[in-house]
């Protein structure tokens, strides 16, 4: 894990410190105390995993997306090279490369 507290835990770290003023006045009082079931340190936790899951999961589609680019760019190249020796006339200048 990283050193750095992710921004979403630094937010919430921001309201326990505030005595969740700002939050128990949208709700208009105590109300908003009663909205934690469980310690903040877990809720901060979960936040920090989830955005570890995501950035993950982000970097994981990333290369996908690259690896599937470079076989399309390959597959391009190769049709434009059967179309040659089969001696059609390739119309589409985007497969020549």
């Amino acid at each position: 894990m990283a050193a750095a507290e992710p921004p979403a835990a630094e937010r919430l770290s921001q309201l326990v410190s505030s005595g969740f003023a700002p939050l128990e006045a949208a709700l208009g009082g105590s109300a908003a105390r009663c909205c934690w079931s469980f310690p903040l340190s877990q809720a901060e936790n979960l936040l920090y995993q989830l955005q570890e899951n995501f950035q993950a999961l982000t970097e994981r589609i990333t290369l996908r997306m690259e690896e599937m680019g470079e076989r399309i760019s390959d597959l391009e190249k190769h049709v434009a090279d059967l179309m040659a020796e089969a001696g059609i006339e390739n119309t589409d200048d985007g497969l020549r490369r």
